[in-house]
């Protein structure tokens, strides 16, 4: 080492020509020229690039100040070899002049009074002291016009080697051979570097995981970081990985003293590309700023990520059913996935029938708890005997079983498959889904024909009677028929159009629902015949007119204890007017009458009463 050397005949930072003083005061004058170079000395590594700022302050003269480089090499301490200047391109001596034209080695204008030396890349003999010379453009001298700062070259003592059986890294690039990963969408992606310096300086290094697209040149600009340690053992990850390191999804550990692993939990489609390892050798600066000085890479894998969606595949069969309305329907859903089969992956499989977006039949969920469809559980089919059930193991098959079809099972079914991958945190994320081509099934059932007619027995209904009506079924059927009937009745109120309303209704079970008439008054159901159902409104009175019909629904129940609707039937409509009475007629005008008759009595007999009076008041 020669940092502190005399020999050199200079102090670190001290101007080559001595301190000098001015009218005899013994210190420096108040603005006088300075020239500014970073504290030394500084480490580079053989081979990088180095940038060494110079500026000059307290000057005369234009603001345009020129620089000049020298070097004094440990071999000749008291000789100065010119490498570049800002005025004169001859400047350099012999050694550089070749680096200086190829631009190894050039002085770069940050602003009017500073510049800074760039040597793309150092050899050994380039250690030494570096002066940066200002040329005078001041009235007298003041100051001093130059200053120096020792640079020690250190050879490159640091490795990276992947876990491949090729030697360690020495080199930019790692070798040719290269490891080649093909993952499924949603397994777990590890892979490891080894970094380790002899630098007998106090060095910290910086380990960086990172990705590029496939057969992509390799650079800052393509490689995209995915997790590092920093060289103040700061982990972070990179842009779109964040989401996933902040998941738990990603992370990055040190084994040992020199391997580090970087671990994806879940690798995606987009993790997809070539994976390299750079590493990163940092030195503290003596003015405390940290300074890069050696980088190395080596690429780790090849890595390949088959999406699941190209994978799963869905199909069903038979591909056509028959049979008959009561015998049960079974159709088989294969799966076909990720080859050997991947335990990451859960699957939710479903049937539904009817083209677009179809109706749930039965699903079978990723924790294998199986859900049916509304329509086959409600309170109006009860709850039908239909299972879904996985047969094989995943992907496998998957069974669906209606116990007791119904003619309105007949449709074109599809399963629908789906495929999560669980987050570390247990949340499934859905990657994939397929369904099957349509399978069709047909039904061979008895119809059930229903005909219905309504009446009035008494055509002629007065106000306040009880008006009635019938209502006559009949049925064309080979098997038990249930009946739901309901009455409606249909007002017209202005000129709107008429209004239907329930008024009572009885259900398939026989249970009576009664409405609320118009007038408020009572009403009642019942049965006076096998297919006959009567309603009655009693009292009945004009806001109660208007058109009635009934609705017949027929349902027939299977087996499994399940109804099923075969069809629904309206009625003719009857009108129903509460006539006025004969009495109610004539009931007005009486009235009429004996108040006339009233009134003209009264007024005789007070004209009679008042003509006596007077009489008698004569006399």
């Amino acid at each position: 080492m020669f940092l502190g050397d005399t020999s050199w005949g200079v102090e670190d930072g001290a101007p080559w020509w001595g301190a000098v003083h001015w009218g005899g005061v013994g210190g420096w004058l108040c603005g006088a020229r300075e020239v500014h170079l970073p504290p030394g000395p500084l480490f580079r590594v053989e081979g990088t690039a180095i940038s060494i700022p110079c500026s000059v302050s307290e000057y005369e003269g234009p603001t345009l100040q020129h620089f000049e480089w020298f070097l004094y090499r440990p071999t000749a301490p008291e000789i100065s070899i010119g490498m570049v200047s800002t005025r004169d391109p001859t400047f350099p001596y012999a050694v550089f002049s070749p680096r200086v034209k190829s631009g190894e080695v050039s002085v770069q204008r940050l602003r009017g009074d500073a510049v800074e030396l760039r040597v793309a890349r150092l050899r050994a003999e380039d250690a030494g002291v570096y002066e940066c010379y200002t040329p005078t453009t001041d009235s007298t001298y003041h100051g001093n016009y130059s200053s120096k700062v020792v640079l020690k070259v250190i050879p490159d003592m640091l490795w990276v080697s992947a876990p491949t059986p090729r030697p360690p890294l020495l080199g930019r690039m790692a070798g040719t051979s290269l490891l080649q990963l093909s993952l499924s969408e949603g397994q777990e992606l590890q892979l490891s570097c080894t970094a380790q310096s002899q630098t007998q300086q106090h060095t910290h290094l910086s380990v960086s995981f990172g990705v590029s697209a496939p057969d992509a040149p390799v650079g800052r600009q393509t490689l995209q970081e995915v997790v590092g340690v920093r060289r103040d053992f700061a982990v972070e990850a990179g842009g779109r990985f964040a989401e996933q390191y902040r998941a738990g999804e990603l992370s990055v550990t040190k084994a040992g003293s020199e391997q580090y692993k970087m671990a994806i939990g879940r690798v995606r489609t987009g993790d997809a590309g070539t994976y390299h390892c750079t590493v990163g050798e940092w030195i503290q600066d003596p003015d405390g700023i940290w300074q890069l000085i050696a980088e190395k890479r080596a690429a780790l894998a090849q890595v390949t990520v088959q999406s699941i969606a190209s994978q799963l595949v869905v199909s069903a069969s038979p591909p056509e059913v028959r049979l008959s309305a009561g015998d049960a329907l079974e159709l088989l859903c294969n799966l076909s996935g990720p080859v050997p089969p991947a335990p990451h992956v859960a699957y939710a499989v479903s049937w539904e029938v009817g083209e677009g977006d179809g109706l749930l039949v039965a699903q079978l969920d990723t924790d294998g708890v199986a859900i049916i469809g509304e329509s086959y559980a409600n309170s109006q089919v009860g709850r039908r005997q239909v299972s879904l059930q996985k047969l094989t193991p995943a992907p496998g098959s998957y069974q669906l079983r209606i116990e007791s079809a119904q003619p309105g099972d007949a449709g074109t079914y599809h399963c629908v498959a789906r495929a999560y991958v669980r987050s570390s945190d247990a949340q499934l994320r859905e990657v994939a889904s397929s369904r099957s081509q349509g399978l069709k099934v047909h039904m061979k059932s008895e119809a059930v024909v229903v005909e219905v007619y309504a009446w009035l027995p008494v055509p002629a209904t007065y106000r306040g009677d009880t008006a009635e009506l019938l209502c006559n079924i009949s049925v064309e059927s080979t098997q038990a028929v249930h009946m739901a009937v309901s009455w409606w009745v249909e007002m017209t109120v202005g000129e709107e159009e008429p209004q239907g309303r329930m008024v009572a209704s009885v259900s398939r079970e026989g249970v009576a629902e009664l409405g609320r008439r118009a007038s408020g008054g009572d009403m009642s159901l019942d049965k006076v015949g096998p297919q006959c159902h009567r309603l009655r409104l009693h009292g009945v009175q004009p806001s109660d007119e208007g058109r009635y019909h009934c609705a017949v629904t027929s349902w027939v129940r299977y087996p499994d204890r399940s109804w099923y609707n075969a069809g629904a039937v309206k009625s003719n409509s009857v009108a129903v007017y509460p006539y006025a009475r004969a009495m109610d007629t004539l009931f007005i005008p009486l009235i009429v009458g004996i108040a006339s008759a009233l009134f003209t009595g009264i007024a005789i007999l007070a004209t009679i009463t008042c003509c006596f009076m007077r009489r008698l008041h004569k006399r």
